[in-house]
């Protein structure tokens, strides 16, 4: 059994400021996409699409069990990297050889979803290539995208966003608030002017200025900040002046293209001189960007940066720059519309615009080199949200060094510094991508390219991408050796042993990983790939079935991280200790550290580590005879992997032992049993997923309870070998390939025992002692939480459900527990069914 899972939870703008009522658009939308698979929003920059798009998406939510994805294009400047981004936001983690389109195409095939695809007029082609794969290969997929131009497929609809509706300013206002553009001019007012709105006495004048601006969203945003400084009729006969200068220029140009550009010329004329320097400077960021990215790319290196923090903080009362939250605190974003404004004034100044890309591209380096020292260390998590932050910045980073003459071995040691990023952190296409393009334009011999080089080799993202993968990581070591850079030959040594490992040949990789390990760590070696030495080492000795020495080399290693405070190899160090108890079958503490695994994967979203570990803790629950732990754990485990490859790469070795266990927990539970149980934990988004299994059972079983469940439990658990569960910190190359030895070779020296549980089997797979004393009453509120339990909800799950805090939940089902005189959870559950 497998698929994707619901997706309940959308992803989609957060709204800074109120959202002026659009009923008849919205109802128009809504009736487009009940008909239409691709409705575009167009309309004139500074209308509201983004808005709107992000309102439509919210209210159609329900229509679409597999959620709805918001795909930023704003940022983003390279059409091949479309299909990679909307492949981000739908949290697929595709690392094939594949086409990037095909792949993504593939992933949401059976799936029910609305992609919001904003921003498509720079990228037309790239965007219509997108959206035209999606409505021919899926059923179930919708698009929604914005844009000021129309995408050209014969299946689009097409929805004009107008501005906004301006009444009569000699006509009948009494009902002026009904006005969406004088209520969106009020609410804005408001904000800058404590207590300021419409009355009898402004509403004509504020009529009339809405009528100049044509009723454009973001031109009256940008007119309602000068009510700092200037009344309504003040504001609108400066308007009118400006209006007067600009409307005398090319008649070509659209009465509203005018009008917006009147509004944001005069809203530069009201900026400082210092102001308007920033504002030009910033318009080379892509994206969002935090004060520390505007220090360095807003400023010359000669003035203090007092003076662009303060230039920002003018900028943002003047409604030029957005602030909104961040990994870090404060992040800012222009818009559109501000950011093409600035780019054309920068561009004015000689030199000005080359300068400010380069000194985003270096401050791009900076924080790289920062983020890479901290890697190994307590900060792992905030590292991973800072970079996913800064991504449209080094995309751009990238394509500027890339694109301009001379720069490129720029981009050649960015896209290596990164190598962590794109290992660890979710991105290996992309940084295939990025890397194999610097490579291409830097055929030199340079340390920096030896780094690309192994980084390529790591990132190999399947079974048969494995020998160039090799062959990258044995030229990089030959590269690096030839220049004398001990640590860059070092890390190309790792690379190189494990494609040994995942080719099949283990004792070559065992011997290889015992040399490196006993060599120690070379000066400048990174301590995460010395951990990861030690990893591997413990991975080929846990295949080979020398348990004991793996679980050695995994306690030393693990000494290593905790004195860092680092989780990313630590919880590969967890997962091989879960790995190899799993070998001695000593199934409580494998759980143990399989679930420590589990936890440190989530905090640093290592979604293929954590997909890896859910398959393993599933086969633990086989190992102790918990079938419907084991079926609730292959529903999130196959949840996860919906998102990376549901077939688990084809890996026989991946494949092979899920089958197993579906088996023995198929044949313990009933296949119907079986069906509801995997449903609970398929059913479950990401975080709550990872909750459930790190619960104590499938309903939230007690350890010290399971010796009695486990006496129930109908059918014996598969035997288990090492190589059914394989652990690549390797990603994507868990497949033994044509090298494989028999496996009879791959056996552990002590084979896991199959655990057949003791005692007669019970009915219809039911845990026995699930009778009650007689004339024992719940209240209603127990009741509840009774009936929660038996539809498998962990503790902080019927908290939520209940809206009641965690601990109470706990309580109540002590309280049930002692009631009904039961041990665990699962006679909870059996108790409720036997009522029903």
């Amino acid at each position: 059994m497998g698929g994707s899972a619901p997706r309940r939870d959308a992803h989609l703008p957060v709204e800074t400021t109120s959202f002026v009522d659009r009923r008849a658009e919205l109802a128009e939308a809504r009736e487009l996409l009940a008909r239409a698979r691709l409705v575009t929003l167009t309309g004139p920059g500074g209308v509201g699409k983004t808005r709107l798009a992000g309102r439509i998406a919210a209210r159609v939510a329900r229509a679409f069990p597999d959620g709805v994805r918001f795909v930023h294009l704003s940022g983003l400047h390279d059409p091949a990297l479309v299909p990679l981004a909307a492949a981000d936001a739908l949290g697929l983690h595709d690392r094939s050889e594949r086409p990037a389109l095909d792949a993504l195409v593939e992933r949401v095939r059976d799936r029910r979803l609305l992609l919001v695809v904003d921003n498509c007029e720079h990228l037309p082609a790239a965007c219509a290539d997108l959206a035209g794969a999606l409505l021919r290969g899926t059923t179930g997929v919708r698009v929604l995208a914005t844009s000021r131009h129309r995408l050209g497929l014969t299946e689009e609809h097409l929805m004009d966003v107008r501005p906004l509706a301006v009444p009569d300013p000699d006509g009948d206002l009494g009902d002026a608030a009904g006005h969406p553009a004088l209520a969106l001019f009020a609410d804005r007012a408001a904000a800058v002017v404590p207590g300021f709105r419409l009355t009898p006495a402004n509403r004509a004048s504020v009529a009339r200025l809405c009528r100049r601006l044509d009723g454009l969203p973001l031109a009256i945003e940008l007119a309602a900040v000068r009510l700092r400084v200037l009344g309504v009729e003040q504001l609108l006969d400066r308007l009118d002046d400006r209006y007067r200068l600009l409307s005398a220029g090319s008649p070509a140009v659209l009465p509203r293209h005018r009008t917006l550009r009147a509004a944001v010329d005069w809203s530069h004329d009201l900026c400082t001189p210092q102001e308007q320097t920033v504002w030009a400077r910033l318009s080379v960021l892509a994206g969002s960007f935090d004060l520390e990215t505007a220090e360095a790319v807003g400023g010359d290196g000669e003035a203090p940066p007092g003076d662009v923090l303060e230039a920002v903080a003018g900028l943002v009362d003047k409604s030029v720059l957005c602030r909104e939250g961040g990994p870090d605190g404060a992040r800012y974003r222009l818009l559109d519309t501000l950011r093409d404004y600035g780019l054309e004034r920068l561009r004015a100044r000689p030199g000005e615009e080359r300068a400010a890309r380069d000194r985003q591209r270096d401050w791009m380096q900076r924080r790289a080199d920062a983020c890479e020292r901290a890697w190994f260390g307590p900060g792992q998590s905030a590292v991973v949200a800072r970079l996913r932050a800064d991504r449209d910045n080094l995309r751009a980073a990238l394509d500027h060094s890339l694109g301009t003459p001379g720069e490129e071995p720029a981009a050649l040691r960015l896209a290596g510094t990164l190598w962590f990023h794109w290992h660890a952190c979710g991105a290996p296409r992309e940084g295939r991508y990025w890397l194999d393009r610097a490579l291409d334009a830097n055929p030199e011999p340079t340390p920096e390219r030896a780094r690309a080089l192994w980084a390529s080799g790591l990132l190999a993202g399947c079974p048969e991408d494995l020998t160039r993968g090799r062959r990258r990581a044995e030229e990089a070591r030959d590269l690096a050796r030839a220049l004398g850079d001990e640590a860059e030959a070092a890390h190309a040594e790792y690379v190189v042993g494990v494609t040994r490992l995942f080719a099949g040949d283990v004792r070559g990789a065992l011997d290889h990983f015992r040399t490196g390990v006993a060599r120690g760590r070379v000066p400048g070696q990174h301590l995460s790939m010395a951990g990861l030495d030690r990893v591997e080492l413990a991975c080929a000795l846990a295949f080979l079935g020398e348990a004991d020495q793996a679980i050695a080399v995994c306690e030393e290693t693990r000494r290593t991280c905790a004195e860092h405070g680092e989780q990313w190899v630590l919880s590969y160090v967890e997962r091989m200790l879960a790995l190899a108890h799993t070998v001695r079958a000593d199934w409580a503490r494998a759980e143990r550290h399989g679930r420590e695994a589990l936890r440190l994967k989530h905090a640093v979203h290592d979604v293929v580590g954590i997909g890896l570990t859910l398959d393993l803790l599933a086969r633990v629950a086989a190992g102790r005879a918990e079938p419907e732990r084991a079926a609730v754990l292959l529903g999130v485990a196959d949840r996860v992997w919906a998102d990376v490859d549901p077939d688990r790469w084809g890996s026989a070795d991946l494949t092979g032992p899920r089958r197993d266990s579906e088996r023995y927990a198929a044949g313990a539970l009933g296949r119907a049993a079986y069906r509801r149980a995997y449903a609970r934990g398929a059913a479950l988004p990401l975080a709550a997923a990872v909750e459930q299994a790190l619960d104590t059972g499938p309903a939230g079983t007690d350890p010290a309870a399971r010796t009695a469940t486990a006496a129930h439990d109908a059918a014996p658990a598969p035997a288990l070998t090492a190589p059914a569960l394989l652990d690549p910190v390797h990603p994507g190359v868990a497949q033994l390939g044509p090298e494989q030895p028999d496996s009879a070779e791959l056996t552990p020296a002590h084979p896991v025992p199959t655990p057949r549980p003791p005692g007669p089997r019970p009915s219809a797979g039911r845990p026995s002692g699930a009778r009650a004393p007689e004339g024992v009453r719940l209240t209603r509120r127990e009741a509840q939480v009774a009936e929660l339990v038996a539809q498998g909800l962990a503790n902080q799950q019927i908290a939520d459900h209940l809206v009641i805090a965690r601990r109470t939940a706990e309580g109540h089902v002590e309280r049930i527990l002692g009631k009904l005189g039961f041990s665990n959870r699962s006679q909870i559950a059996a108790w409720v069914a036997g009522r029903r």
